[in-house]
């Protein structure tokens, strides 16, 4: 390569830089960036409150029921509906879906139910408690038209905060109270010897097959039966009275208020807040707004939720109420033989359950 030297006394030479024009993404590219990213982040919020506001498809799903439309806290609605039967239904799935959400500052537990079997209606108590505790959240309990029993067994959760005043509210209608146990019995051995049919079961001692409904008993082996039949209900009823009275100020050491509430008689709403049973008598919107208060929070900003089964595949399809589809009969062979083994009830009836069940 040569380089050419310029003569002596000559001007020196020019050099011209020659640059290309700006494009447009030059020119704009960090302010497109900067708004790239602020559309990126809004999206990401979005999309958190858009799974805040919605629930998997399996799961219940959430529906708006009152207060604030906007707010992001909530007040959720836990339903017990029908007769208590299955500890892990609907009423679990629900507690399921509180516990998991973290934008639930509050419960209503809103029960109408006779009751149902002692076990499934301990189990959801606990269940209702243990929840309480690990989200440190308050409960308030909303009867309808019916709280007894097993129902009213599911309403002490509330009772044993560290507020226990103003917390179990019912409606001016509701019945209440049917604090006992039962476990349903028929005798049919005479009407079976009528029809010359007679109980010939094969069993490995004698209490295997007690509280069979076809058995033909002597007066000392019914006496018998009778007694070891009333040791399991008296175990349960004491445990049933032990949970008032934890859930219950007015009732706490007081036996001779405890007994009266505790006959298995069913009370009218003045009646039970007489008795210390219910605090307030007003309807859910009072106990929504309790809640609210307990939580902390303004009613103008919460919102109060609810929650319903999710829909089937099938109605989904069809877009179908689920009402309207073909539903298979609760009295299958497996529902005939589990009513026929003995169970001890918190149930406001004579009758075993046998059409109805906890949503």
């Amino acid at each position: 390569m040569s380089t050419v030297t310029p003569a002596p006394g000559s001007p020196p030479s020019q050099v011209i830089i020659q640059q290309q024009a700006p494009t447009a993404f030059g020119r704009y590219g960090k302010l497109l960036l900067i708004v790239l990213g602020i559309c990126v982040m809004i999206i990401i919020g979005q999309n958190a409150s858009y799974q805040r506001y919605f629930s998997p498809a399996d799961a219940p799903q959430e529906k708006y029921h009152s207060l604030s439309k906007e707010a992001t806290d909530k007040i959720a609605i836990i339903r017990v509906e029908g007769t208590i039967l299955d500890p892990d239904g609907f009423v679990k799935k629900q507690i399921d879906r509180v516990r998991e959400d973290n934008d639930v500052k509050g419960i209503v537990l809103r029960v109408d139910s006779p009751g149902g079997t002692v076990t499934a209606s301990d189990y959801l108590y606990h269940e209702l408690k243990e929840l309480v505790k690990d989200r440190e959240i308050p409960m308030v309990v909303s009867m309808g038209s019916i709280c007894a029993s097993g129902g009213y067994y599911l309403a002490m959760a509330a009772g044993d905060q560290k507020t226990q005043d103003d917390v179990i509210y019912a409606e001016p209608s509701t019945w209440t109270g049917s604090i006992g146990v039962v476990i349903p019995h028929y005798d049919v051995s005479e009407l079976l010897s009528t029809w010359k049919v007679k109980d010939d079961s094969v069993a490995s001692h004698k209490y295997k097959l007690m509280g069979s409904p076809t058995r033909e008993l002597s007066p000392e082996e019914r006496a018998e039966e009778r007694k070891l039949l009333q040791g399991l209900v008296d175990q349960s009823f004491a445990r049933f009275k032990a949970i008032v009275e934890a859930g219950r100020p007015k009732l706490k050491g007081n036996e001779a208020d405890l007994k009266k509430a505790t006959t298995g008689q069913i009370f009218t709403a003045e009646q039970a807040q007489e008795l210390g049973l219910i605090d307030q008598i007003g309807f859910m919107e009072a106990a929504i707004e309790r809640a609210a208060t307990l939580a902390g929070k303004d009613k103008e900003t919460v919102r109060c939720v609810e929650y319903e089964s999710p829909p089937s595949a099938l109605g989904a399809l069809l877009g179908a109420d689920s009402q309207l589809l073909p539903q298979r009969s609760s009295l299958d062979l497996a529902g005939v033989l589990d009513l026929t083994a003995p169970r001890a009830y918190y149930l406001c009836t004579w009758l075993p359950a046998i059409l109805s069940n906890s949503r």
